[in-house]
């Protein structure tokens, strides 16, 4: 089996279970349940845009959020739920069509987070693809589905049944 063939069934399945709850974004995007938080809609956005960098990972070997000399990396903002959708739609298609189309050694390569020309880290793609993109996008979902529920929004079902609904 390829590293493709072991990654691409786990990023189908938590695409379309982060899709369910980004249907169920509430019109009350200025909520916060903390000051230091993501507001509900800079949070949908930020998970809508997320598995885009999954092709900036297979497509390239680093990327710096704030290029010296260049303009620093600035989240999309959330325009409506259709729009959203439709953004997590576009970039959940392109992420997996890179995913797809690359070799195993494609995803041996060291791919570099940067911050200023200076490395955060570095890790093979397959890697990247796991922590930065994956569970990065399976963390804030947790989150969403925090938001959802502080504002009687109903959980769907996430890795089994929720308060809210059975599988």
């Amino acid at each position: 089996m390829s590293i493709a063939e072991s990654v691409l069934p786990e990023f189908d399945h938590e695409m379309a279970t982060t899709r369910r709850l980004l249907e169920r974004v509430p019109a009350n995007l200025d909520f916060k349940p903390h000051p230091k938080s993501f507001s509900l809609g800079d949070l949908a956005a930020h998970i809508a845009n997320l598995p885009h960098w999954g092709v900036v990972t297979m497509q390239g070997t680093e990327l710096d959020v704030n290029p010296p000399g260049g303009p620093p990396f600035v989240s999309p903002s959330y325009g409506s739920r259709s729009d959203n959708l439709a953004t997590f739609d576009k970039n959940t298609a392109a992420a997996r069509a890179a995913l797809a189309a690359a070799s195993d050694s494609d995803y041996l390569v060291n791919w570099s987070l940067k911050n200023g020309g200076a490395t955060v880290f570095t890790m093979p793609r397959v890697v990247v693809i796991r922590s930065f993109v994956l569970n990065h996008l399976i963390h804030h979902r947790g989150q969403l589905s925090v938001y959802l529920r502080m504002n009687e929004v109903p959980v769907p079902s996430i890795y089994g049944p929720t308060a809210d609904e059975g599988m």
